[in-house]
């Protein structure tokens, strides 16, 4: 599995450039709500952790149709699903989920905090929105892989991929940014959205791979 995780990290950092597209791509959102909002900086203090999560989200749904692709592309889906059962099959994908994760979402993550300093974010928000990025991303990717699935035989996955999984992202979405405000608001509580959150997580990386294998058996047969 060690193998599997190195050779589809490579072919993420190598493939077309899909961090430096996520990147570019949170940058915008992140950049162009502040013109719709106006220059109020307290305004854009609060809105802070909102804008990074729904930037980090849709930045995060950009390369998903691309978690199979490759692989059904060169032949190795299909070696892949000759060669594994049922339960193996679901740990090959939650560690191709790991590795998209690492390539492509991770550096999202790093560079929430840059982007929160132009949103003149306090710094106890600033790291808790990249605590709860942190946390929360993986729940997106694993949830995001049963999507790749379905779409994978499509010519042009990537919208039904986005389409998919969006309403199924939303609840991360929520206690993510529940947990941030929560960390500069006195009477609210930050530990149980981030517990919330962190369950989230890790219902995801059991409901993601399983359901994403049962796509991709049906989609062979």
């Amino acid at each position: 599995m060690l193998d599997l995780y190195l050779r589809d990290l490579k072919l993420g950092i190598r493939a077309g450039g899909g961090a430096l597209i996520g990147i570019l791509f949170f940058l915008a959102v992140v950049t162009t709500i502040p013109f719709a909002v106006g220059p109020d900086l307290n305004l854009l203090s609060r809105l802070g952790p909102a804008m990074l999560w729904i930037g980090a989200l849709l930045a995060s749904l950009l390369g998903l149709d691309r978690l199979f692709q490759a692989d059904r592309e060169d032949g190795s889906l299909d070696l892949l699903l000759l060669a594994s059962d049922r339960h193996m099959l679901a740990l090959s994908v939650l560690v191709k989920c790991l590795a998209h994760w690492t390539a492509s979402v991770l550096p999202l993550v790093i560079a929430a905090p840059l982007l929160g300093v132009l949103l003149n974010m306090e710094p106890v928000a600033l790291g808790a929105a990249t605590l709860t990025l942190l946390i929360g991303t993986p729940a997106i990717t694993f949830i995001g892989a049963t999507g790749a699935a379905v779409a994978v035989t499509l010519p042009r996955g990537g919208l039904l991929v986005s389409v998919l999984i969006l309403p199924l992202a939303i609840p991360v979405l929520i206690f993510g940014v529940s947990a941030s405000y929560a960390s500069v608001t006195d009477p609210a509580p930050f530990l149980p959205p981030f517990l919330i959150l962190c369950a989230l997580t890790l219902v995801f990386a059991v409901v993601g791979p399983v359901s994403a294998a049962a796509a991709l058996r049906a989609a062979q047969d």
